[in-house]
């Protein structure tokens, strides 16, 4: 069994034919994590032994016929800011070494619930800013695999597991799937709860996951995410048919958008999208527009930075008094947040919400937006990424999902941004189903090597890249 090639879905049918145990779904888990892990640095501890004890209470409870639910006997990742009860929390700080909260974040807890299984906890940058982990890219090991949620991107780049959490605070999600080749979603702000896990910034800290198979979307997000009235606004906006059906009477209406930070992409990154998008809209099912987004969103990066920096000076206050245990990046960011005033921080986030307004009218205009997840490639670990769009839309907090789908002439992947408006997940998720069926998208992502990390002068193009860079 191969998680690159067996979707949680997958699992569950082989669990309700009798054809595959748990404890064999926990036992390919291991191999995997011991076939890679020495070259990858994915993650932060795996505990096989207790996995595999989680995978026998999962058999015994399908030997007696309880139902199968959503994730039963799946192992997902969980990145190492999320508590969890048999695990220590880090955060990628030597502050926090051994820290053990003896409780479940609210989203772990959630995915218990559906029956999955944690084998451990996988590597994130320290405190989810910007100093890398010990993380390698699988594609290219001198490159950069991504900020803060890398470890779960290449955990299920490698197999390991077909789903890992992560989180976003400007674009942690997007990037390290876009790097490594995987599927990430970053749900609408506010739709997977964030108890019980490390709080950088009120107003854009995500939840979201990457998974190796576009049929997983959909199910881990249900697991994941709140549900009934007691969330008033996501549960009239998810519940309202019309908003989240795909349409039948006519195309999908897809919006091919060149966000202010599109002069740092590469020719070759643009050509690939470019070459996507007319094959598209060659498909009588989809209708391509290209309209020009609210020119306000030129200042979505500063406006960002206002609130990320005084967040991070406010919330990691105490850590700051052993700056000699912070990373320079990390102490330089939250003295920068010291010299924000209250009133210039109030006024960005009246100013988020101003954003958050035009784009929602934006978005409500269309079905989907496209563009590129990153300006291009991974770049080398040293070298700080160019900037893209991927912030914009979390702090507009609307729906995003990369989707592994083209390639470099090096040879390294990046992804294509899926994006909807808030709430509007379903639709997102139902546009993704459409697109693979017809051809658009990967049904899964890249596969990537178990034995050995391919060298960046070496590493091959998929076929799947390579077609659809060339369409």
């Amino acid at each position: 069994m191969n998680f690159t090639h067996t979707s949680a879905g997958d699992l569950l049918k082989g669990f309700a034919d009798k054809r595959i145990s748990a404890v064999d779904a926990a036992r390919a888990c291991i191999a995997a994590y011991e076939r890679c892990e020495p070259q990858v640095k994915a993650w932060v501890c795996f505990d096989a032994e207790r996995l595999l004890a989680q995978a026998r209470v999962t058999d015994l409870c399908l030997a007696r016929g309880e139902p199968l639910r959503t994730l039963e006997g799946v192992p997902v990742g969980v990145k190492d800011i999320f508590n969890t009860a048999d695990f220590p929390t880090q955060m990628g700080s030597p502050l926090w070494d051994g820290f053990t909260p003896g409780n479940d974040a609210r989203a772990v807890f959630h995915l218990r619930r559906a029956g999955a299984v944690v084998p451990g906890k996988t590597v994130t940058a320290e405190f989810a800013v910007h100093t890398l982990g010990k993380t390698i890219n699988p594609w290219a090991p001198a490159h950069t695999p991504g900020t803060s949620s890398s470890g779960s991107a290449v955990a299920v780049a490698m197999g390991v597991v077909p789903v890992a959490l992560g989180t976003q605070t400007a674009g942690s999600i997007v990037r390290p799937a876009s790097f490594t080749g995987t599927w990430g979603m970053k749900p609408s702000f506010g739709l997977v709860p964030r108890t019980g896990m490390l709080k950088t910034t009120d107003s854009l800290d995500s939840v979201g996951f990457f998974c190796g198979h576009a049929a997983d979307l959909r199910p881990v997000l249900d697991a994941m995410r709140v549900h009934g009235r007691d969330y008033p606004l996501s549960h009239a906006a998810l519940s309202d048919s019309a908003r989240q059906s795909a349409p039948t009477a006519r195309p999908w209406r897809v919006a091919f958008v060149k966000p202010h930070v599109w002069r740092h992409a590469p020719d070759y990154a643009t050509a690939a999208i470019e070459a996507w998008v007319h094959k598209l809209a060659a498909d009588a099912r989809f209708e391509v527009v290209t309209p020009e987004l609210p020119a306000d969103l030129a200042e979505a990066h500063q406006v960002h930075a206002t609130i990320y920096n005084r967040a991070l000076a406010y919330y990691f206050k105490e850590e700051h008094k052993k700056a000699e245990l912070v990373s320079p990046v990390m102490n330089a960011l939250i003295e920068a947040g010291q010299r924000i005033s209250p009133q210039s921080y109030e006024a960005a986030l009246d100013r988020q919400v101003q954003l958050a307004r035009q784009m929602d009218a934006f978005a409500r205009g269309v079905d989907v937006i496209v563009t590129l997840s990153t300006a291009g490639e991974a770049p080398l670990r040293h070298v700080e990424e160019a900037p893209d769009s991927a912030l914009i839309w979390t702090l507009t907090q609307l729906s995003a999902i990369s989707a592994p789908v083209f390639v470099s002439p090096r040879g390294l992947p990046f992804g294509l941004q899926l994006v909807a408006r808030r709430y509007n997940d379903p639709l997102l998720l139902a546009f993704v189903d459409e697109a693979v069926q017809r051809g658009h998208l990967p049904a899964t992502s890249f596969e990537t090597p178990y034995d050995k990390v391919v060298p960046a002068t070496s590493a091959a193009a998929p076929a799947a890249v390579a077609s659809a860079t060339a369409a």
